[in-house]
């Protein structure tokens, strides 16, 4: 999602909330730093807490439960894109709170450790959730380039599933000039001895015996181009180490190619660029598109286990503050 004005009203909310929370997690911890005075209510308990456990405080909680449920409310970001009829906001709705709740988040959680890592237990879960918040702003960095340079990198952009059936639709293409440019080689080199016969021994009968005659430089030269160097770069996987992937060195070959044959056989040579081409752009538009969407095979994992890892940290805190008091 690219970020633009109608973001700012969320952007306005989450400095709010940040300066909130830092207000009441200074008043509750650090009430002496504070230039004024401002004073909780008795809920929060006493001021300073005794207890540096930050997040075993009754704000300290507050802070974490309020991201935790955060984080169930941005992990339901999938069910919602896939439940579109649903009457619960549009998607760009929830795709603008995903992003900007969880941005909130991030002063939620150092205040509710109070800017220590801890013990394992709590170091790892912070660690996780360093993971997911850094693949989350990666994807959204990606996100605000990523479309403007595909629109101008590629001339022509196909629907991105339909890349596997244009790429063998392209290799057969190929494959059926270079059977028209074999049957066209045969054609030249058998010729009906009915020309010779005639000049030979003029009146005789033609026994059809063919005469093999030179063959025509051109074909030879299309047919070694499309067995050596077209066919294998359009039949391979990502077109990665043959020169018909470089853009330069592609226009290099079809020049020479160009040359080398006569007027018969440009239309053809003309084509066999336009492939190239063609499949130049797909490999180009399908490592765009991996880099644009391939976060997510980071991201989306993490984000669950987060969550997974959040509900038992939370439960071992109960545990520990309620089931076994000290």
């Amino acid at each position: 999602m690219r970020i633009d004005r109608s973001h700012t009203p969320w952007i306005l909310f989450v400095a709010a909330a940040t300066a909130g929370a830092t207000l009441l997690f200074m008043a509750n911890f650090y009430p002496q730093s504070l230039p004024f005075k401002f004073q909780l209510p008795a809920i929060f308990g006493e001021v300073p807490p005794a207890r540096r456990t930050f997040g075993g405080t009754p704000l300290g909680l507050v802070f974490g439960t309020i991201a935790f449920l955060i984080f169930l409310f941005a992990s339901a970001l999938g069910i919602r894109k896939k439940k579109r009829s649903w009457k619960l906001g549009n998607v760009q709705l929830w795709l603008k709170a995903h992003i900007w709740l969880t941005v909130l988040t991030i002063p939620l959680v150092l205040y509710h450790c109070g800017f220590h890592l801890g013990g394992i237990h709590s170091s790892v879960l912070f660690i996780l959730y360093s993971f997911v918040m850094g693949s989350g702003f990666f994807g959204l960095a990606l996100q605000q380039f990523m479309p403007r340079l595909m629109k101008e990198r590629l001339a022509r952009e196909v629907v991105f599933e339909q890349i596997p059936f244009v790429r063998a639709r392209i290799f057969e293409s190929a494959l059926e000039l270079l059977r028209d440019v074999r049957a066209a080689s045969r054609s030249e080199l058998e010729k009906p001895l009915l020309a010779g016969a005639a000049v030979a021994h003029p009146g005789a009968e033609p026994q059809g015996v063919a005469v093999v005659l030179d063959e025509d430089p051109s074909i030879v030269m299309l047919t070694d181009f499309l067995d050596r160097e077209c066919l294998p770069y359009l039949r391979s996987a990502n077109g990665k180490g043959s020169q018909l992937a470089d853009q330069k060195k592609a226009t290099d070959s079809f020049r020479l190619l160009r040359l080398s044959v006569t007027e018969r056989w440009q239309s053809q040579v003309n084509d066999m660029e336009v492939w190239c081409e063609d499949r130049r752009l797909m490999d180009l538009q399908s490592t765009m598109h991996h880099w644009l969407h391939g976060w997510l095979f980071i991201h989306v994992p993490t984000s669950f286990a987060l969550l997974i890892y959040t509900a038992w940290h939370a439960w071992v805190a109960v545990r520990y503050l309620v089931i076994l008091p000290h």
